[in-house]
């Protein structure tokens, strides 16, 4: 800076300390007018761009003017100090040629004129002082405060709170505790500023230094205007944001911001709200006061400081890269000039080259241009310190290359500085390390010319004391004795080490002893002898050389011990808690000794407890009495945890050993007798094997505090407690409790931290007052803590007055931290309340235990007056003395007791003394012998005359009042007597019912109580009943005693304290209760969380099994209390606490939500005899029926067991009740046909309607399905069983169905009311409506087995087959059945519920049968032959002969080959029916039929007319057919126009007929021939008859016509995606009956076709005129109007077809839906093929047909109209349409994919996808499972097996998908991906029956393969698998 033309010299105190120099203040002081404006010559400052850094000549920028203005001003300065300091420099001269030492401990300022300084600044120790900046390094970061390293080798300190600025210190520390190490990490440059400095209190001449990283004091004087483009500004992360950092530079001037894009976040170091960035200033956006920053490290490190205008030395920031010249070179450093105008020197240790020689002056010549970083600021002397080093320059860190204690043999000397010290060059990889030897350390002799022992060049041997962290310089030693002692380092001292060493100082805390390397220790006073000594000076002397022991070493303070045990002993020690090992014995020494017990000490601060059962001392002796703070202890650790830092130590070296039978547990409840008293406890024997001691301490004998003191003082040993809770276990010494509260929540007590949770409320008791705290503890050594703040709900209150070591209390957990093991409650009453009875049960129980004790007797007699004065009572005394508070009252039969009756109480009587009054007994005082009475007319009746009438009806309405009072009824009640600790209260609304509630609480007891006065009104809820256990009494909470004492502000608050439906409440469990959980929350308010508010799927087995009486859990309110008193309802489902369920206004919403069919889960709250009720939500029951809860009788035997309230079950919707709220369900799922049909019964019967039809509640039973069932009623004869299989359900059972084999009584065993187990054979539907259920009982049937072998009684009769069908006989075949009817000309039997045959009376025996109906009674069984089957008419006949001789002769003609086509036979005729004859031929067995075309060749009207039964006809033979003994005849004439003799022969039995007659086989034709080719009809439903009558064709299935071309054959096994667990898994078996029921429905159908072609093929109409006769026969059949179409378009008559399909329309039916769609179908094929133009009259047909039927249904007839005609691209266009139509229809996606597949083309994925999102949820299943066979058919297979895997990790217990996917993989035949799948499949964890599947279908696979070897593997899987189950 510019030279001033004064001269300043330094100055000296008279002490002769130096000071700072200080400059003439500021140069550029700017002056003031009188308005305080600042004038505008200031600016002037301004340097200007093209104006060089540094002009050369001495030349300066300003003007002559400003020149000499600004030297007049610094010259008047200096004048007036030079003024000052003349007297002292008088006094004190000196020499100038002197080198002072102080001035190397002086700062000289950039004040400097005339002549230069000969040293550079330094800092040190002496001249260092507050508000100087210094630029550090952190060397440590611990958890309350940083190291950091400062120029000249000091080290400063931080503290946490001086770490950051106050804006920002709040927020971090409230997120991180530590939160020090997550900003700054070692090696992290920082400027500080020095905040104070400390004496060293421990080591004279030492200072600590304070420092403050804030840089609201770093930036102070900086403003927005001050900073400028391309500065470097420091700050902390404010906040982080999406886009980058918001920073603060610790002012509130501007804000910084530093985008991400901007700063390169490292991977190690992750950015925090806090942490310290550096940026270079890019651009000011002054409007906003925001600075944008870049953080590239590349250019914040040569960004170099722009002189700036007007800078002064407030805005130089320690750390700033400056330009800067050389000004001159000094005796330790050089001198720079840098900005213009400041000067800052460079010490030795700073320059740029590391190792600098004695002619290191050379490299820096005058006006040099150099970069260098400001090292430090003293604003007081304005002395700057820089810095040229490398790597600071560089804005790094110098790195360390050395450790403390090294020894490097060949250190080569590079300078040597006389007087001061060494400079080595250490050989360390791998670079060199510079390293400095002071003059001290060279030699253990002082070394008085250093320059000539050390030349430059030699080596030497130095050993590493310190390192320079901001220098990168080592400091070493050369002294011989360093590299001598095992200690030489505070590294070097390890716990338990001895050594010697000499001691150096005494102080009142002990002496100062130093190692032989120099490194110093403390032995403490007690440590300084085995015992304590009054004065350890005697023995430590200074200079003493002894032997101690390394206690520890910690934060480089080291303890040591001179205890003459521990220094020899020879055991191990423990200096960390992870080498306190079980079992380990060892020595150390008592820091402190406790009741229970004392801590001790071990090696580096480790100390461990030994309690009081293990120091071997006897029941009352007292610990500090037999040992010693201080005393050496050998001692065996028990148990260690060294996470939680706890050793249990025993002074016993050999444990006890007590068995586990005999040792009581810890929380258990046991009892014991008093063996004696001692002044703290009583002594307790227990009754146990071990003969156990334990002590309750006094304040445990009760809750109460006055209850316990009293019962110490009477209680006398032999007394038995009959209950103690096992507090702690010290060994053998137990302690006990007597605390009702900890003995009833015994259950619930923690000892351990892990079973304590979050939100509970625990009872305890207080163990421990302190000032700040409460410390409560539980079971064992379990301890909370309370603070202060949460201990009492008033902050002000005194807390040892509120609380008493030994009180019960509640407690609520707050926090449990397992790593430190603390635990952190609440005890305020709001949020600990009692929610029971327990605290005033608790009370009369002792009162009652009290007076047993002060009654004289042992057994209690004297007691028994109690019994006399029942609560409620009347009893009769006599009037004694007034009192001023009441009357007194004696009894005649009681002498010693009194009764007492207030004012209150008196109910305005006046009352003489002597007189006698009938008083009511409100409370019984048994240990004070004292009667509380009223003379109320509440309690007692007024007139003596009416007291027995009143007397019993008033006893018959308490009892009714007493039942009327429900647990936890809220009622409101008056206060009558105010007891000191109770009230008794009256409850008017009940009968007057006399109730008790306490005044205080656990937590309340030494706290002032609420006033109450008598006749106050209160809201108490009833917590017991009168019993026993309550002594008779009613009890009660008051519902204020959960409130804090109510002022103004509180009942503001509760006003205010309204809650909404949907609002969260934090609420506590008092109450668990088998359907609800009763909370309390708020104040005063009370609630329910009902069991189905627990779980979202109501699949809990025990939903309340995790919750515990005194939890707090979160809940949401879902419904209001309707009136006063009444419950809150409240949820606890996850939906309902994360806020996605639903809350409707009244929660009325429910019914809406369930449809028949659907799988809901229910909790049981009742059962009766014949239903199960159960709980589905709050609003919505349900009722399983006994008969629909299984199916196994001795399961419904046990109905009522097995169905617990509380249970959950899961059934199917039947039916939806929604005016009652009530649904049916039953176990079994539903199919699709019965959840429709029951929908539409429903909705025909309409809300209003309640009563469920027959129909609705059997449309869940099917053919196949197992039920269970109860005899209702044994129908007489052969009628069977009637069974109830539901409410209002009965099924038949047959009486060939009741067992399997043929016996003769088969209703043996069976009665009414059985429990059975049956099968649905079949279900019908008669013409009235009404339904018929038929059943079996045979255990043969496929699923009749029982459960257990046991069960099936005997082996099964295979022989007992029923023969189901007439196909089934045939002709000699042996047969049993029961007797069904007799009639004179034989008998009828049953040989199945659908077969009878008849029996002649020539065939009934062989014998003659005198009474047929005697010797063949109804219901007797009888075995025969079958003589001959009818397979037309359905008619067998049977013979009961035994011999073969007519039969054979039968039997002969019966063979075909005697019948031949052309044939003239005679016969009878044998029924006549409209379609034809039956006629039996003579000779044989055989039955033929002539149809009624073949009667005559003229038309026959009426058959009946002209042919009847008997008669004898001749017939020619038409056709026969051997396979189905089938013969078609002919009568006409043309046919008999021979004259061919046949030989009649009549039989001699008459005809037996029978009514049932059905013929299945000549009812219906199918027109499929005649049609014409050009014409494709299509079918949707069946077809109809074309000359037989309706009820003929009414039993024929309908022929189904798929309109959908996707094939099926590969789903049979998929199962209805309605529910959601599918459990029954498909079995072979039942795949293979479906396949034989498939393949009889194809051949029955086939057989129809066939008999329709043989009738069409007979008489095909063949005019219009037959036709419209054939319509009007059969008017709904579309099958014959299609004939009609068809004949017309043959005839090329188009309008006339159109005109015959409009016609059908109009004529069909409106119920036949399917044949009007038929119709339709045939009209779209019509105008496709004759339509002008087609497509559009197809469209109008389609328009109409959308009208009239199913669109569903229509859309798909047009498209496969669209398919069969390939006209692909109008089925495109309807598929769109159908996919946006019916996007909830899994058919029509799928329909979809199939055309994609069928046309190859590409998207299948896209559909795909977009069918998933249309689709619902349940449907998915169904559709990627079709789409994926579709893909392996049609498609990509591997597209297929992306869809099954995706499908399969989602539902991977589905077996049923597993079987399609096999089936898939198997059709394609790789054998690898088969048997990988296989493999896959049966790794699975799936239930037994559902693995029996996949291994059987794996089996079967490899059989078909034929390798024996992978059977055999299969085979030895599943037994694996069964042994692993």
């Amino acid at each position: 800076m510019p030279a001033s033309s004064k001269k300043f010299h330094k100055k000296k105190t008279d002490e002769g300390k130096p000071k700072f120099n200080k400059a003439s203040k500021k140069q550029f002081k700017t002056k003031k007018d009188s308005n305080g404006a600042v004038k505008s010559e200031a600016v002037a400052l301004q340097l200007e761009d093209d104006v060089p850094d540094f002009p050369r000549g001495g030349g300066s920028s300003l003007s002559k003017h400003e020149r000499d203005e600004i030297r007049a001003e610094v010259d008047a300065e200096f004048e007036a100090e030079e003024l000052a300091l003349k007297k002292n420099k008088r006094k004190k001269p000196h020499k100038k040629s002197q080198v002072m030492p102080d001035d190397l401990g002086s700062l000289f300022g950039d004040g400097i004129t005339g002549k230069l300084p000969r040293y550079s600044n330094k800092i040190t120790l002496k001249n260092i002082s507050p508000g100087m900046k210094l630029w550090g390094v952190v060397a440590e970061v611990n958890v309350k405060d940083l190291v950091i390293s400062l120029p000249g080798g000091l080290r400063g300190l931080v503290r946490a709170s001086d770490a950051l600025d106050s804006a920002l210190s709040n927020e971090v520390e409230s997120n991180e505790g530590d939160f020090l190490k997550n900003l700054f990490y070692p090696g992290q440059l920082v400027s500080c500023i020095v905040l104070q400095l400390d004496d060293d209190k421990k080591e004279t001449g030492k200072r600590k230094i304070w420092l403050s990283l804030r840089l609201s004091l770093l930036h102070k004087g900086f403003t927005l205007d001050a900073v400028q483009e391309g500065m470097v500004l420091t700050g902390y992360v404010k906040s982080i944001e999406d886009h980058g950092y918001i920073l603060h530079f610790g002012l509130s001037s501007f804000m910084g911001f530093l985008s991400k894009d901007d700063h390169a976040e490292s991977k190690d170091n992750e950015v925090r709200t806090g942490q310290f960035l550096q940026g270079v200033i890019k651009r000011i956006d002054k409007t906003r006061k925001v600075v944008y920053l870049s953080s590239d490290p590349d250019t914040v490190s040569k960004c170099v400081t722009k002189d700036l205008k007007g800078i002064s030395i407030d805005l130089l920031i320690p750390g700033m890269l400056v330009n800067a010249s050389v000004r001159s070179t000094l005796e330790n450093g050089i001198m720079l000039s840098f900005l213009t105008y400041f000067t800052g020197t460079v010490d030795m240790f700073h320059l740029q080259n590391k190792f600098p020689n004695k002619n290191w002056k050379d490299d820096y010549n005058q006006n040099k241009k150099v970069n260098a970083r400001i090292l430090f600021i003293d604003p007081s002397t304005r002395a700057v310190g820089l810095t040229l080093n490398p790597h600071l320059v560089h804005n790094k860190a110098p790195p360390s290359h050395v450790n403390i204690g090294d020894i490097f043999d060949q250190s080569k000397v590079v300078r040597v500085d006389r007087g001061f010290g060494l400079l080595l060059d250490v050989p360390t990889k791998p670079l060199s390390t510079p390293a400095y030897v002071n003059v001290s350390d060279v030699a253990e002799e002082e070394v008085r010319k250093l320059e000539k022992k050390f030349k430059e060049g030699v080596q030497v041997r130095v050993r590493i004391l310190g390192f320079r962290h901001l220098e990168g310089l080592a400091t070493g030693i050369l002294k011989a004795s360093a590299f001598e002692g095992p200690v030489f380092t505070h590294s070097d001292v390890k716990p338990g080490m001895v050594i010697k060493a000499k001691v150096i100082a005494l102080d009142s805390f002990g002496a100062i002893v130093q190692f032989p390397g120099g490194v110093k220790a403390l032995c403490p006073t007690r440590h300084m002898s085995e015992f304590e000594i009054a004065k350890p000076g005697k023995k430590f002397k200074v200079g003493a050389e002894l032997v101690f022991r390394v206690l520890g070493c910690k934060s480089k303070r080291i303890t040591v011990t001179y205890k003459k045990t521990l220094v020899k002993s020879k055991l191990g020690i423990i200096s960390s808690y992870a080498e306190a090992t079980e079992g380990l014995i060892t020595h150390g020494w008592i820091t402190k000794i406790e009741k229970h017990g004392f801590f001790v000490r071990f090696y580096n601060g480790v100390q461990g407890f030994t309690p009081r059962s293990e120091l071997g001392l006897g029941p009352g002796h007292d610990p500090s009495t037999m040992y010693h703070v201080g005393q050496v202890v050998k001692c065996r650790v028990t148990s260690s945890t060294p996470a939680s830092r706890h050793i249990n130590l025993s002074l016993q070296m050999k444990p006890v050993r007590i068995s586990e039978d005999d040792m009581v547990k810890l929380g258990s409840v046991v009892s014991g007798v008093v063996e004696g008293l001692t002044p703290s406890a009583v002594v307790i024997n227990l009754n146990s094997k071990a003969h156990l001691k334990g002590t309750i301490s006094n304040e445990h004998l009760a809750d109460h505090h006055e209850h316990a003191s009293l019962l110490k003082s009477i209680l006398k040993p032999g007394y038995k407690f009959d209950q103690l809770l096992v507090l702690d276990i010290e060994g053998n010494n137990i302690l006990l409790s007597a605390k009702f509260s900890l003995i009833k929540s015994a259950e619930q007590l923690p000892s351990d931290i892990s079973q304590i949770q979050p939100n509970t409320v625990v009872h305890g008791y207080v163990c421990n007052l302190i000032e700040t705290g409460c410390f409560v503890r539980f079971l064992g050594r379990l301890t909370g803590f309370s603070p202060r703040s949460k201990a009492m709900d008033d902050q002000k209150a005194d807390l040892s007055r509120a609380f008493y070591i030994g009180q019960s209390v509640r407690s609520n957990i707050l926090d449990v931290n397992s790593e430190t093991a603390r635990i952190t409650l609440s005890l305020k009453q709001s949020c600990c309340s009692s929610t029971d009875e327990t605290f005033i049960q608790e009370y009369f129980i002792v009162e009652e235990k009290i007076a047993k004790l002060q009654s004289s007797d042992s057994d209690g007699s004297e007691l028994k007056w109690v019994e006399g004065f029942n609560i409620g009572s009347v009893i009769e005394g006599k009037i004694g003395e007034a009192k001023d508070i009441g009357v007194v009252v004696s009894f005649d039969k009681y002498n010693d007791v009194l009764g007492f009756i207030t004012h209150y109480q008196l109910g305005g009587l006046t009352l003489e003394t002597g007189s006698v009054v009938q008083a009511s007994v409100l409370d019984v005082d048994m240990a004070e012998r004292l009667v509380d009475l009223s003379l109320k007319h509440e309690f007692v009746e007024k007139s003596q005359e009416g007291s027995f009438k009143g007397q019993k009806h008033k006893k018959k309405r308490k009892r009714e009042a007493s039942k009327d009072l429900e647990l936890h009824q809220t009622i409101n009640a008056v206060v009558e007597i105010v007891k000191e600790h109770y009230l008794v209260v009256a409850i008017p609304e009940y009968n007057y019912a006399i109730g008790y509630a306490s005044i205080a609480d656990y937590n309340t007891q030494k706290l002032p109580q609420k006033q109450f006065v008598n006749g106050q009104r209160v809201i108490a809820t009833v917590m017991a009943l009168p019993t026993p256990a309550t002594s008779g009494r009613l009890l009660l909470l008051l519902n204020s005693i959960s409130e804090v004492t109510e002022t103004s502000s509180t009942k503001r608050a509760k006003k205010k304290s309204s809650y909404n439906v949907g609002s969260l409440v934090p609420a506590e469990v008092t109450e668990i209760m088998p359907l609800e959980l009763r909370l309390k929350f708020g104040i005063g308010f009370r609630g329910r969380v009902h069991i189905t508010e627990v779980n979202d799927d109501n699949n809990l087995e025990k939903p309340f099994g995790n919750f515990k009486v005194g939890q707090t859990i979160t809940a949401r309110i879902v419904g209001k209390a309707s009136q006063k008193g009444h419950l809150w309802d409240l949820s606890i489902k996850p939906t309902m606490l994360a806020g996605t369920g639903e809350i409707g206004a009244n929660s009325t919403s429910d019914e809406v939500e369930f449809s028949t069919g659907q799988l809901v889960t229910g909790y049981v709250y009742k059962v009766d005899s014949e239903w199960v009720w159960l709980t589905v939500s709050r609003h919505v029951k349900a009722q399983l029926f006994i008969l629909d809860s299984a199916c196994e009788p001795n399961e419904l035997q046990q109905f009522q067991e097995c169905f617990k309230v509380g249970k959950p079950v899961t059934g199917y919707i039947l039916n939806v009740n929604k005016n009652k709220k009530l649904l049916r369900v039953v176990r079994h799922p539903l199919g699709a046909l019965s959840i429709g049909n029951v929908d539409d019964i429903d909705i025909q019967r309409g809300e209003s309607d309640n009563k469920i039809s027959d129909e609705s509640m059997t449309t869940h039973i099917h053919e196949g399905d197992v039920l269970g069932g109860r005899i209702s009623k044994i129908l007489p004869g052969i009628g069977g069983l009637l069974v109830q299989i539901g409410p209002h359900t009965y099924g038949r059972v047959h009486f060939t169905e009741l067992k399997d084999a043929w016996e003769s009584d088969p209703l043996s065993g069976y009665h009414e009311g059985q429990f059975i187990k049956c099968k649905v054979l079949e279900v019908s539907h008669s013409v009235k409506g009404t339904i018929h259920i038929d059943l079996s009982l045979r255990l043969s049937l496929d699923g009749m087995l029982p459960k257990s072998p046991s069960e099936l009684g005997g082996d099964l009769d295979s022989t007992g087959k029923r023969p189901e069908k007439i196909e089934d006989l045939c002709p000699n075949m042996s047969v049993q059945g029961y007797v069904k009817n007799v009639i004179p000309k034989g008998c009828f039997i049953m040989l199945s519920r659908k077969l009878d045959a008849k029996i002649l009376m020539s065939n009934l025996s062989d014998g003659y049968v005198d009474d047929p109906e005697k010797e063949f009674p109804i219901g007797k069984l009888v075995s025969g032959r079958v003589l001959a089957v009818e397979p037309l008419s359905k008619r067998v006949e049977v013979t009961l002969k035994k011999s073969n001789t007519n039969g054979a002769s039968k039997s002969g003609i019966n063979d075909f080959s005697s019948l031949h086509v052309g044939d003239i036979v005679s016969g009878r005729i044998r029924r006549v029916e409209s379609y034809g004859l039956f006629i039996a031929l003579d000779h044989t067995n055989m039955v033929g039929l002539c149809h009624v075309s073949e009667l005559s060749d003229d038309h026959i009207e009426n058959i009946q007319t002209k042919y009847a039964a008997g008669e004898k006809v001749k017939a020619k033979i038409l056709k026969l057919d051997e396979e189905k003994h089938r013969i078609s005849l002919g009568m006409k004439n043309s046919y008999l126009t021979d004259d061919i003799d046949i030989t009649e022969k009549e039989d001699s039995d008459e005809d037996i007929e029978e009514t049932d007659v059905m013929d299945e086989e000549a009812r219906s034709i199918l027109l499929t021939d005649s049609t014409p080719t050009g014409m494709n009809i299509e079918y949707e439903s069946g077809a109809s008859s074309v000359l037989a009558q309706a009820e003929s064709r009414a039993s024929v299935p309908a022929l189904e016509v798929t309109m959908d071309d996707i094939e099926h054959d590969d789903l049979d096994v998929l199962i209805s995606q309605n529910q959601a667990d599918n459990n029954n898994v498909i079995t072979i078996d039942e795949k293979s009956k479906r396949r034989e029921k498939k393949k009889a429905k194809e051949e029955r159908e086939q057989e129809i076709r066939a008999a329709e072609e043989r009738q069409l093929e007979k008489d095909v109409p063949r005019t219009a005129d037959e036709f419209e006769k054939l319509v009007r026969s059969s008017p709904n059949s579309s099958f014959v109007w299609i004939k009609y179409m068809a004949f017309m378009l043959n005839s090329a008559d188009i309008e006339k077809a159109r005109a015959i399909a409009e016609r059908a329309l109009r004529t069909i039916n409106i119920r036949e839906e399917t044949e009007k769609l038929n119709i339709w179908v045939a009209y779209f094929n019509l105008e496709n093929q004759y339509g002008n133009p087609p497509e559009e009259a197809v469209q109008k047909v389609f328009q109409r047909a959308l009208q009239y039927c199913d669109p569903k249904k229509v859309h798909f007839a047009l498209l496969g109209m669209y398919d069969r005609t390939e006209q692909h691209n109008l089925a495109d266009v309807l598929l769109d349409k159908m996919s946006k139509k019916f996007k909830h229809s899994c058919k029509v996606w799928l329909r979809r994919v199939q055309m994609l597949l069928a046309q190859q083309q590409d998207g299948v994925q896209p559909v795909v996808n977009r069918a998933l999102l249309c689709l619902p949820r349940h449907k998915h299943i169904k559709f990627i499972s079709q789409a994926a066979i579709l893909e392996f058919k049609s498609g990509v297979p591997d597209r297929g097996r992306s869809m099954f895997e995706g499908i399969l990790r989602e539902y991977p217990k589905r077996t049923d998908l597993w079987s399609i996917y096999l089936d898939q993989e198997i059709r394609l035949g790789d054998e690898d991906v088969i048997r990988a799948l296989f493999e896959r499949a049966i790794s699975l964890s799936l239930p037994p029956k559902k693995m029996k599947f996949l291994f059987t279908k794996y089996r079967n696979y490899e059989e078909s393969r034929g390798d024996e070897e992978r059977i055999k593997s299969v085979l030895q899987k599943a037994i694996d698998y069964v042994e692993r189950i």
